[in-house]
């Protein structure tokens, strides 16, 4: 379950208006698959599949963040921190659909964490 805690970060995380929302992310990659991992000062951490090589993780986030908002690639893009773990992503969706998305989508991860 999200904690009343977890969700009110998750509100820290999740910035700007409907059409216009950015994602702030702690990126993890390497990982034995892509999931998220909880939140990290104010960002949503995710494990990333891809190693951090020629922008492979990079390319593997944004995929990965399309899928589970349910959105077209193209409405997800790196906005800042190409080369770095911190980095923020613009999403074109409302702000209340990528809540909840990845409200579900933390429940996931801590499912099959227990």
């Amino acid at each position: 379950m999200v904690t009343s805690e977890a969700s009110d970060e998750l509100q820290v995380a999740v910035t700007g208006e409907d059409g216009r929302v950015f994602l702030a992310v702690r990126a993890q990659p390497g990982a034995k698959r892509s999931a998220v991992l909880g939140m990290h000062g104010g960002r949503l951490r995710i494990a990333v599949q891809a190693p951090p090589v020629d922008g492979k993780a990079n390319t593997a986030l944004l995929s990965w963040l399309a899928e589970v908002l349910q959105v077209p690639a193209r409405q997800v893009i790196l906005a800042g921190g190409q080369g770095s773990r911190d980095k923020r992503v613009e999403i074109q969706a409302s702000r209340a659909q990528v809540l909840e998305r990845l409200r579900t989508e933390c429940l996931k991860g801590q499912t099959s964490r227990n």
